[in-house]
Formats: structure tokens, C-alpha cells, sequence
């Protein structure tokens, strides 16, 4: 199956109209509507029920839509991958949040310098959660990502978990205890997750999330590793005892033969290794 049908099938479906999905492609409505009869006759499926008056996607189309999207980006990653791969000076790609290694980034570089498989690396910081994406439109080769995220065509290994904070302004009435729970938070355990994610979108970034923080407009969430590496005037951290961990994962592309994004995954995996074994001495 070629791309362009594919591509002509999405517009359809999600316009229901051939005239206007012609008009998003640039073509006029003819040779759409020939290349969808030919599509459905590779298939040997009919995907459109087509009245005068309407058109509607048979179980058949809804199934291909669903999947349409996923093939087609696939097929964009791949030649981004290989016209990276094909550069003078091929480099691997490794999207990190700038607050989101657990403080491993420097160590897990250098180990991976010293493989033999290893090659330049080119650190893509990346928005909130930005990461899957990334890795999906071979934008990125490798991800340092926190759980949950969006592992839909991705192979991932864990690395380390940590604990939560919560970041306070220093005028709080919280900020004078000692640790803290989710209660005193106002939040039950299943609404954490939420909590961090609607909290996480008051600031483009953590130096915009911290800046609310100190003057006292919201509360954040963060893995314990922030407390130590961004100290805020204004600003203080409260370990939140009950809260679950923040979980630290390696991700890359499932169908990836690189032999340098191995290197890479697995140097990821053993500085995490050392430094849970440091801890725990």
C-alpha cells in the first residue's frame, strides 16, 4: 500500500465529504474519488458508504482510520531516521525534558562516549511530555521520560524512581512543616497524576512553574531531584510522604536496529543501576 492513497483515505474519512477533503489535498474531486475506488479494490473492502447525500465510513474505513495515522507517521519517521543516518557526520538524537533526568544525564553521556558504538549526541530538550512524540516522528532517537507516557509504537526501560516534593511558596502555612501527605495537599492518591499534569501547564517550563510557586499560586509536584538542583529563593520543598513515586524511563522506537541507540539505552540502564546501588550502601 502506498502512501498517497493512505493519505487521501484520512482526508475522506475525517472530512466525510469529498468535495472538501479534494479541496485540504489540492486536487479537484475526480481523481480522488478514483484513487479511493482503487484503494478499496487493493483492500478488497469497501471503506465509504456513499449516498447523494452523504458519505460514512464502514466498519471497514473505521478500522483503516484508526490505523492510518500510526502508518503514515511511521513511514515520516523512517526517512527523517534515514536522512539523519545518511549525514557526513551521523549523530543520535536524545530528548530530554531539562528537569526531567533525575540528575543522570551528565553520567549517562559519559558512559555512553566510551562505547564503541556510540556517536555524537545532539540533546533535543523537549516541552512537557513532548517526548513520545519525538521518538514517533524520528525527531529524536532516544527519550529520558517520566511515567506515564504515551508508549504507542515505543520499547522503554526503567531506570529509577523517586520521590515526591512538594514545591511551596515560603510564605505557605505548609511550609513550615516537616513532610507532608496528599491530604494536606487536598488530594486523594488516584488524583495525583491529574494534579501534576493540570499543575505542570500553568508554566511553559520549570523556571516559569517555580516563579508561580514562590508567589504562592500554586503547589507543585516534582520528583525529590529537582529540590536539589533548582534552589529558589521564595521557594521551599516538602517531601510528600504518601505520594507515589516519579518513575524515571529509558524510551526508544520499537522497530530501531541502531546499534548506537543500544549503546545508549543500555548505558542509560547501568548509570541508573550504580546510582540506586550508591543509594541503598
Amino acid at each position: 500500500m502506498e502512501s498517497r492513497p493512505l493519505r487521501y483515505f484520512v482526508a475522506v474519512a475525517e472530512e466525510l465529504n469529498f468535495a472538501r477533503a479534494a479541496e485540504r489535498l489540492g486536487i479537484s474531486p475526480p481523481p480522488l474519488s478514483r484513487a479511493i475506488r482503487r484503494l478499496e479494490s487493493e483492500l478488497g473492502a469497501v471503506l465509504f458508504e456513499r449516498t447523494t447525500h452523504s458519505v460514512t465510513l464502514t466498519p471497514a474505513g473505521e478500522v483503516l482510520l484508526a490505523e492510518a495515522p500510526f502508518a503514515l507517521e511511521a513511514l515520516e519517521a523512517a526517512g527523517r531516521r534515514a536522512r539523519r543516518a545518511a549525514a557526513a557526520e551521523p549523530e543520535l538524537a536524545l530528548a530530554v525534558k531539562a528537569d526531567g533526568d533525575a540528575g543522570l544525564l551528565e553520567a549517562i553521556l559519559a558512559r555512553y562516549a566510551a562505547d564503541p558504538a556510540a556517536l555524537p549526541v545532539t540533546v533535543r530538550l523537549s516541552a512537557w511530555q513532548e517526548q513520545s512524540r519525538l521518538l514517533r516522528q524520528g525527531e529524536a532517537d532516544v527519550a529520558l521520560v517520566y511515567e506515564p507516557f504515551d508508549r504507542t509504537g515505543l520499547d522503554a526501560e526503567y531506570l529509577t524512581a523517586e520521590p515526591r516534593v512538594a514545591a511551596l511558596s515560603a510564605r505557605h502555612p505548609l511550609a513550615a512543616r516537616a513532610g507532608l501527605s496528599l491530604a494536606d495537599l487536598g488530594l486523594r492518591p488516584g488524583e495525583v497524576q491529574r494534579y501534576i499534569d493540570e499543575t505542570r501547564g500553568r508554566g511553559h517550563d520549570l523556571a516559569q512553574l517555580l516563579t508561580l510557586v514562590g508567589l504562592g499560586e500554586v503547589v507543585a509536584l516534582l520528583p525529590a531531584s529537582v529540590a536539589d538542583r533548582y534552589p529558589r529563593p521564595g521557594v521551599v520543598y516538602r517531601p510528600v510522604l504518601d505520594a507515589p513515586p516519579a518513575v524515571l524511563a529509558v524510551a526508544w522506537p520499537q522497530q530501531s536496529r541502531s546499534t548506537a541507540t543500544a549503546a545508549l539505552v543500555r548505558a542509560a540502564v547501568e548509570v541508573a543501576e550504580t546510582a540506586r546501588e550508591r543509594r541503598a550502601s
